[in-house]
């Protein structure tokens, strides 16, 4: 079975790219120049130069002992919460701006939902010098505040979306409104696996670097660079994407994709789009979303903004319909007593994303001495505000 993107674009019966033909010449251009610049010496030197010197990486691969304990198996957390801006998004927006330079781009837009891809890109224009702008749903920017004042400390212009739910479905479809508008100097970081091909494989590439150090930290620790588990969150699916990318063809590692689940998968308040969804067309690429019988998008729910989201990327569309990973879910509720339950064992405060792949720990019945990776994707000080009123602490 193939889970990469083939030479049309699209991953098994998902993907493609669905654009108004204003953007065409613009994501035609990306498609024809993407694999070329991103595979020269010169690219590749100051990709990993950035990556180690200015991100941080190799991130740690850090083995929970209490958490080990609690649950019978040995469990690893890839903590992505340490790279600079404090989670994975900062890999691809690393990528993804070194590429508009060479593409001779003067402008990046981008979309966020929690603010971590917002603070990564802004993070990357300073660090470049070029202009930002940044789309944010009205509700997001008030649950995920320290974030837009991070945004707008760093430079950027934060631009709240007032339509429909105000979260990252609808800052995704401003930020596209403002592309096909400006298609000609501008180039449109997305930040997880979607839109519109190449995106999705970009967007993984630049992320696979996370299974990548896996793979060797796992050799140095155990001489071995196969867990038998890897748990990643899934919204669009860009942490998760990473983490499974070196494992995808080692069908003995059982890959889990945790969504959000809400206040209950059939509550009708829930972000489960694997459980919920059908095939359509979702900003830009044909993928599982969740819709009504006549293709309305359904407004989905989750306690946490990075999964607040009513579709997947298309590649996860095509591991769940390959039944090669396997999706579960996780309530708010769960989610955050999972994230009290890190912090208390670990010390280590999960950003709420994260804290639902944690909750799943206790739905699987491990062997004695599984070895399990979870994609620690982000930390949870952004989330400060949210833990305190659910907890009332």
């Amino acid at each position: 079975m193939n889970y990469q993107v083939d030479e049309n674009g699209y991953y098994g019966n998902f993907g493609g790219a669905f654009i108004p033909e204003m953007l065409y010449p613009n994501v035609e251009e990306l498609r024809a120049s993407y694999l070329n610049i991103i595979s020269t010496p010169a690219f590749k030197k100051q990709f990993e130069q950035l990556l180690r010197d200015f991100v941080g990486r190799p991130t740690p691969l850090y083995y929970a002992a209490r958490l080990s304990e609690r649950y019978n198996a040995k469990i690893y957390l890839k903590r992505e919460d340490l790279c600079h801006t404090g989670a994975n998004k900062i890999n691809n927006t690393i990528g993804q701006i070194l590429v508009a330079q060479k593409l001779g781009k003067k402008k990046i837009i981008a979309e966020t939902g929690a603010g971590q891809h917002g603070v990564a890109t802004a993070t990357v224009c300073a660090l470049m010098g070029m202009e930002c702008m940044v789309y944010m749903g009205e509700l997001d920017m008030a649950r995920q505040r320290p974030n837009v004042e991070r945004m707008r400390i760093l430079g950027a212009k934060v631009i709240p979306a007032i339509s429909g739910s105000k979260t990252l479905k609808d800052a995704t479809n401003e930020a596209m409104r403002h592309w096909i508008n400006n298609p000609t100097d501008t180039h449109y970081i997305i930040g997880s696996v979607v839109g519109p091909h190449p995106y999705p494989d970009m967007v993984a590439k630049f992320q696979s670097v996370i299974s990548e150090e896996i793979k060797k930290q796992l050799t140095t620790e155990l001489g071995n660079p196969f867990p038998d588990y890897v748990i990643a969150c899934v919204g669009g699916g860009s942490n998760a994407a990473g983490a499974f990318y070196y494992f995808l063809n080692d069908e003995h590692v059982n890959l889990m994709g945790v969504e959000a689940a809400g206040k209950g998968i059939d509550s009708g308040y829930s972000a489960a789009t694997t459980a919920l969804g059908k095939a359509g067309v979702l900003h830009g690429s044909k993928t599982l979303l969740m819709q009504t019988d006549d293709g309305q998008v359904v407004e989905p729910h989750s306690i946490s903004a990075g999964l607040d989201y009513p579709g997947i990327g298309p590649q996860h569309a095509h591991l769940f319909e390959a039944g090669r990973v396997n999706f579960m879910s996780a309530t708010d509720d769960e989610s955050m007593e999972a994230g009290v339950e890190l912090s208390r064992t670990e010390g280590i405060i999960p950003a709420i994303e994260s804290a639902h792949a944690i909750a799943v720990l206790k739905k699987i019945e491990f062997a004695e001495d599984d070895v399990v990776v979870i994609n620690l994707s982000g930390r949870g000080d952004k989330d400060l505000e949210t833990y305190i009123k659910w907890g009332k602490y």
